[in-house]
């Protein structure tokens, strides 16, 4: 405040003196040893040694009454001012009782400074007329104010007062933090709540169930980061833009109908909205869980940061199997929680997940549109896409079973299509090492055991290699699981068949296990055990529902245990229903009072034993169309005597040719029954005569998709396929199509005789299968004989690279994916001289550090078309764009994403030709 404002004018070199006097002046710093740094230890007239008297202040002070009269202020007698300067001096002299610091008596300011004075003084103005104490009150005033000022002037009041600031924004902080624990705001209970939530998922999705796993005192989970098998998935119908075969372009190349598989726990990085196709024991659920797990994780950069893009997301795991167990209505976004039988259900903060849906972070993960019924897949695609609707912006993933849901099912609300593939040989590989290294460290070993274990993980990897069969069961990480426990189990030896591995397995889990683990358990054959399980799972079967009440499945075993009395001994219904629940290994209980098979594998084996056990051969062909029936149908055929096998297959031709021909119901079911052969050990050579006429009628394939439904087919299907001889150019594509997949080593010998076809497509496509099958086995029967100078190579993996590498080749056209290591690349590159390459952006993105880095991409005169692939807006388009010109001399044309288009046009200087492709 100006001190012309309170009545007083005096310049500040007259008060100031009297000011620096009043007080010492301390050395630098913040003014910490002393604590708290008051006024009174501040004045020099205080303490032992003192530099200022009392005297000497009345004697500055009587000076300063005196210059305050000469500047204006009303006149006073003489006898007044020198009593001004008395009171004046008593009520300055109180600074040495205060105990404020300098800091404090700042944030008064100099009115309450005065005041806070006059009160340590005491009445000093007793005595004087009313003009001099107002006098005396102005003085004080200004005195106070140049004292305030002094004290901002010290050297260490600015970082004093920092101190002071932090102290105090730390006791704010954490009064606020008491205050919103008592009365949190809602923002603040979302955050708590999800703090929780995240804790929660990340610990009940972080474990995996590894089949077998249980045996020999091991534990029946696994650390889900420990055990999880990255699996992949493919797309189709991408349109990537032209790409060429051969001399010619196509609008539409064979890699848009069997692109190459992508990790499947990035597909969301890329995509809003995923459905996801998968077959029983694919790992659509293991894959759930994973991304569930990885999105509650606190740190993004797990995993090297892959999947980083689901840091900051809500994950919800839905299981339909759960929210449509009793056919109640599908659950609104506030019901979530209760519906999946969560223990936080109820806890959360009202509209929490609506407000997570709303600003866009929530990860909805909808697993399995299959075990819907069919009648209730309407009303559960409506339910989806209100929410869709109504919750732009998130992440969803739906899973199914392929045949559940037709192509288009979610086409309207831009669902991209991705199917997960079948596990490839170094897949299975993985996984079987994983086994048994969880096995040998659950088991808590000794040194023997786990010599033990590794023989056999060495035995049975040499068995999946060189037994069909085996390798053709061995598709996914359920069936790979089964075949790793019973290997284990019978010490090295192994059933042969589906059929046969699955009543194995069932032998395992109802007798053996138990036996092993030394479990104090009544005696019980099998076969009782089996009667009483196939009932509940035809009763599933037969409505269409994978769970059932708990009192439903009492009920059933109530019924029936009369006619199976050696389960009398553990007791009535409830006592049975608790055995099989907590020692078969069979049944579990996913939430209160409902039950349901550990697998839908083991639900339509049991289920298609009890519909032959009743003779409902009719029942079961009425349900060729049934997507939830075919894997029921196949096992009744594989576990009916040969005359009920007839009589089954017989019904299921019949059911075909009742559909008009050409329909899908009438292929449908030919195809079922020709799938069923397989399974059918002994069979009247007359009925299957009749069913290979009808698969016939069906081959050699008219598309594409009818082409991977025979492959899918298995080996049998190599019998009926034609060719390559005088078969048209697109008949041959499509039967080398079905032979490509057909997952095993006995289709080389089919495809060798097309790598002579002259349709480049034929053999595009042949290069196309070479991941499906043995690396060298087929590059030796196949690819040795496709350097014809115009086949497209396209290349997926490192191994690959050695086999052309090992076999001299030098192929004209090169498609590198992205999955080929860029040292891999290098070396074919430097003994390739390709006019047509494919490349991944990534290989040459990579900064130059030495000319002789085995990872960099030689010079490559041959190169006159460049198709760019694997690129996004992020990619550094200059360092990429100014290579080019250097590596690829003789260049003519560059294809490039359409989103590179304008940058990479300034490389038309080079007399360069630049396109764009589309990508979705």
């Amino acid at each position: 405040m100006d001190p012309a404002a309170i009545g007083v004018r005096l310049a500040s070199g007259v008060v100031t003196p009297l000011i620096r006097k009043l007080f010492v002046r301390p050395g630098p710093g913040a003014g910490l040893v002393t604590e708290p740094v008051r006024i009174d230890a501040l004045v020099s007239f205080r303490g032992e040694r003192r530099d200022l008297t009392e005297q000497d202040v009345r004697r500055l002070v009587t000076a300063l009454v005196r210059q305050a009269v000469r500047t204006g202020e009303r006149p006073l007698p003489h006898d007044e001012e020198e009593a001004v300067g008395h009171a004046l001096a008593r009520t300055l002299l109180a600074l040495g009782t205060l105990t404020l610091t300098d800091v404090e008596a700042v944030s008064l300011g100099h009115e309450e400074l005065a005041a806070r004075l006059r009160r340590a003084a005491g009445d000093t103005t007793r005595d004087l007329s009313a003009d001099a104490a107002h006098l005396h009150q102005r003085l004080l005033e200004v005195a106070c104010l140049h004292i305030l000022d002094f004290f901002t002037q010290r050297s260490t009041f600015v970082a004093h007062t920092l101190v002071e600031q932090s102290r105090r924004q730390a006791e704010l902080i954490a009064k606020v933090d008491e205050l919103i624990a008592r009365d949190p705001l809602p923002g603040a209970r979302d955050v708590a709540f999800e703090q929780r939530y995240l804790a929660y998922i990340a610990k009940k999705h972080g474990k995996l169930t590894i089949f077998g796993i249980d045996l020999a005192d091991s534990p029946g989970k696994w650390p889900l980061d420990a055990a999880y098998l990255s699996l992949t998935a493919t797309e189709r119908g991408r349109h990537l833009g032209d790409v060429r075969v051969g001399d010619d372009w196509r609008q539409v190349f064979e890699a848009h109908l069997d692109p190459t598989p992508r990790p499947a726990d990035e597909a969301l990085a890329t995509h809003d909205r995923v459905l996801l196709r998968g077959e029983a024991g694919s790992g659509k659920t293991t894959l759930i869980q994973w991304l569930a797990v990885s999105a509650a994780r606190p740190d993004p950069d797990a995993d090297d940061g892959r999947m980083a893009y689901l840091h900051d997301r809500v994950p919800y795991v839905l299981p339909l199997r759960t929210l449509t167990r009793h056919g109640e209505r599908l659950p609104a976004p506030k019901d979530f929680l209760s519906a999946v039988g969560s223990p936080l259900a109820g806890t959360q903060p009202d509209g929490w997940e609506a407000r997570v849906l709303t600003s866009a972070r929530a990860l909805v993960l909808v697993d399995g549109i299959d075990e819907v019924p069919d009648a209730e897949r309407a009303r559960t695609r409506a339910w989806l896409s209100d929410l869709i609707e109504a919750y732009p912006g998130n992440r969803w993933l739906v899973t199914s079973r392929p045949s559940a849901v037709r192509e288009d099912w979610l086409t309207d609300d831009d669902f991209t299509e991705l199917t997960l593939a079948p596990m490839s040989g170094a897949d299975v590989t993985a996984f079987i090492r994983r086994w048994h290294t969880a096995a040998a460290t659950g088991a808590r070993a000794d040194a023997e055991e786990d010599q033990a274990l590794r023989a056999y993980e060495a035995q049975l990897l040499e068995a999946v290699r060189t037994k069909p069969d085996l390798g053709l069961l061995a598709t996914n990480p359920l069936m790979c699981g089964l075949v790793c426990a019973l290997h284990r189990d019978r010490r090295g030896f192994l059933p042969l068949g589906r059929k046969d591995l699955y009543t194995a397995a069932l032998s395992m889990l109802l007798i053996r296990r138990d036996r092993e683990r030394h479990m104090d358990v009544p005696e019980l054959r099998e076969e009782p055990q089996l009667q009483l399980l196939q009932r509940l799972a035809y009763w599933l079967i037969r409505n269409g529902r994978t769970a059932m009440d708990r009192t439903r499945a009492t009920t059933i075993i109530g019924d029936a245990l009369p006619a199976v009395p050696e389960l009398a001994s553990l007791g009535d219904a409830e006592a049975v229903y608790t055995h099989f629940l907590h020692r078969s290994g069979l049944l579990r209980e996913p939430g209160p009072d409902t039950v349901e098979f550990v697998h839908r594998t083991f639900q339509d084996f049991l289920g298609a034993r009890a519909a032959v056990e009743e003779g409902d051969f009719g029942v079961l062909a009425g349900h060729a169309a049934d997507d939830q029936w075919e894997d029921v149908i196949r096992m009744a055929v594989a576990q009916a005597r040969p005359r009920e096998r007839a009589e089954l297959l017989g019904d299921l031709l019949a059911r075909g040719d009742s559909h008009p021909a050409g329909s899908p119901a009438r292929k449908r079911a030919h195809l079922l029954a020709a799938a069923c052969l397989e399974h059918a050990a002994e069979l009247a050579p007359a009925v299957r005569a009749e069913v290979e006429r009808r698969t016939a009628e069906l081959i050699p394939p008219h598309t594409p998709e009818e082409a991977r439904e025979l492959g899918a087919l298995g080996p049998m299907v190599l019998d009926l396929l034609p060719g390559p001889d005088g078969l048209p150019d697109e008949e041959a594509r499509h039967v080398a199509i079905a032979a490509t997949h057909i997952r095993s080593d006995a289709a080389i010998p089919f495809l060798s005789r097309f790598t002579a076809h002259p349709s480049v497509a034929v053999r595009s496509q042949l290069m196309w299968g070479w991941s499906r099958f043995d690396c060298r086995s087929y590059a030796d029967g196949v690819v040795s004989k496709l350097d014809d100078g115009r086949t497209n190579f396209t290349l997926r993996a490192d191994e690959q690279v050695e086999e052309l590498l090992r076999l001299g080749l030098d192929p004209r056209s090169l498609d590198i994916r992205a999955s080929v290591s860029p040292e891999a690349t290098s070396r074919l590159l430097a003994v390739c001289a390709p006019a047509y390459l494919v490349l991944p952006v990534a290989h040459l993105a990579m900064p130059a550090a030495h000319a002789d880095d085995p990872a960099q991409v030689p010079s490559l005169p041959s190169v006159t078309e460049l198709l760019l692939t694997n690129a996004h807006p992020s990619d550094a388009y200059r360092t990429v764009l100014e290579r080019i010109p250097a590596l690829f001399p003789s260049l003519a044309h560059l294809m490039v994403p359409h989103s590179w288009e304008p940058q990479a046009g300034a490389l038309s200087t080079h007399r360069l030709r630049v396109s764009g492709y589309a990508t979705r």
